[in-house]
This record gives C-alpha cells, sequence and structure tokens, in this order.
C-alpha cells in the first residue's frame, strides 16, 4: 500500500505529520530547526493525533519520528521563558503529562524511532513509547538539570524504563548516554546502524501486525495496569484478562491453526 500523507494542522509545514501505510501510522515531529522541542502546539497536535489514531481501527501499530538532525530535544525553552507565568507553565507540563499518559492508554503500541539525540522531554517520550529502537549514534539525555531545571516529568517515564539508581544519575547530571548503554539500561530495545534504521523498525512493526489486534490490544491495557498493582491482584486482573482473551474469536482460530498447523487468519475479535 502506497502511504497517505495529511497534516494535522493547516499550515504549509505542519508542525506533525501522519503517514499512514498497511496498518501503520507514523508521526513525525516537524520542527527541525527547533530540534522538534514539544512546544504547547506541538503537544495539541500529537494530542489531537493520538484521539484520532485511538478511534481508527484499522491503525494497528503506531511509530514516532522526528524530522531534522534531533528525536526531540524536549521543551522549547525559548516558549517556557516567553511565557514565564506560573499558569503558563502549569498548563504546559499538565498538557505533557496528559500526552504522555495517551501513550500509555492508547490500544495499539507505540514504537519510537530515535534516529538523533534525544534530550529531557524528548528522552520521556522515547520512555513513555512501548517500544523504541535507536540509531547506533543516537544519544539519551534528561538535561533540564543543566539549565537549572529538575526534569521532573522526564523522571516518572526514566524510574519506570531503568533501574532507579541509574535514572537519578541521569536527572542529576544531565550527561548524556549512548545508544548501547541505553539499551543496557532498558530505556530502548535494540540498536543499530543509521542506514538500518528503518528496517528495524519495520521488522518490529511487521512482527506485531502478524498478531491477533484483540490480543495485543487487551494485553497492553493489562500490562501498565498491573504494573501499578500489588501482586495478588495483579494475578487477578491478569488471569481475568488471560480468560476473557481465550473467548475472543482470534484466540480460537489461533489455536485451532496451531493445532492443525497452518497459519491463522486473525480478524480482529
Amino acid at each position: 500500500m502506497n502511504a497517505e500523507s495529511s497534516p494535522v494542522c493547516d499550515a504549509e509545514a505542519p508542525i506533525l505529520r501522519r503517514e499512514d501505510a498497511g496498518g501503520v501510522t507514523t508521526l513525525t515531529l516537524n520542527r527541525p530547526q527547533q530540534f522538534n522541542a514539544l512546544s504547547f502546539e506541538m503537544l495539541e497536535a500529537l494530542i489531537a493525533a493520538v484521539d484520532e489514531i485511538a478511534r481508527d481501527e484499522t491503525v494497528r501499530v503506531v511509530i514516532i519520528a522526528g524530522e531534522g538532525k534531533a528525536f526531540c530535544a524536549g521543551h522549547d525553552l525559548k516558549e517556557m521563558r516567553g511565557n514565564h507565568t506560573l499558569d503558563f507553565q502549569q498548563r504546559l507540563f499538565r498538557l505533557c503529562g496528559k500526552f504522555m499518559m495517551k501513550l500509555t492508554k492508547l490500544p495499539q503500541p507505540v514504537i519510537a524511532r530515535v534516529h538523533s539525540i534525544a534530550t529531557a522531554a524528548g528522552c520521556q517520550l522515547v520512555s513513555m513509547c512501548d517500544l523504541a529502537v535507536a540509531a547506533e549514534h543516537a544519544r539519551f539525555a534528561v538535561s533540564g538539570i543543566n539549565v537549572g531545571l529538575f526534569c521532573a516529568t522526564p523522571s516518572v517515564g526514566l524510574a519506570r524504563n531503568m533501574g532507579r539508581k541509574e535514572a537519578f544519575e541521569m536527572l542529576v547530571t544531565g550527561d548524556f548516554i549512548d545508544a548501547h548503554e541505553a539499551q543496557r539500561r532498558g530505556l530502548i530495545n535494540r540498536v543499530v546502524p543509521a542506514e538500518e534504521l528503518d528496517a528495524a523498525v519495520g521488522r518490529l512493526a511487521a512482527s506485531i501486525l502478524a498478531k491477533s489486534p484483540a490480543a495485543i490490544r487487551m494485553g497492553k491495557q493489562m500490562f501498565y495496569k498491573q504494573l501499578e498493582m500489588g501482586l495478588d491482584a495483579a494475578y487477578q486482573l491478569a488471569s481475568e484478562t488471560m480468560a476473557c482473551n481465550a473467548m475472543c474469536e482470534d484466540a480460537a482460530e489461533g489455536i485451532d491453526a496451531f493445532i492443525a498447523k497452518r497459519k491463522p487468519e486473525f480478524k480482529g475479535r
């Protein structure tokens, strides 16, 4: 299927591009001159796009990418200084948190395609995507501390991806880590040469596309809910989810196909 592009806003050069192809939607941050900073406008565009995708059953996988030299350099510091009121700062960070939570609640798996640096809220964005593939020259940092800002909101995602001491060290030093170290710490899944990045992301998306949409939706929802539960409650939720999943049409088809030694034909139910 040929990719179809549609702008998220009316500007001639939309700050967020959407491309759809074969069940995969790619959202590309398109503020290359600002290193794809998460401005108020960018966050609103991302939220609108994610809300639309959540209602679109033809979308099976979402990829988030960045245009230009950076994946995402975090919040727009010039915008923050130009709106130096507590009200604006509160609205900005609440909006950012709202977007990050929508990624977790989105029925479809989200893959970060990290071709270059991801700093501050950009690193937070990587941490809040379900999966992440990075080019081997990509680098990661939560660098707010370097300008007197503790990256409090990015700390939420970091602390849920890696060990707390490793996360805290990044937060209080602002130092960069390379892609291989980010993988070792659990921030990303895979590291590949830059020229192989699209192919690696494509293979990961294809692997998900081959699975039952219903099982993926139920599984993602359960996965994040159980992380916040105690062990007993987590097992109760997991047991109920598996039982409901087992009654789905896709599960019956998958098991029948396995027994018959044929490829399953999932319908998403």
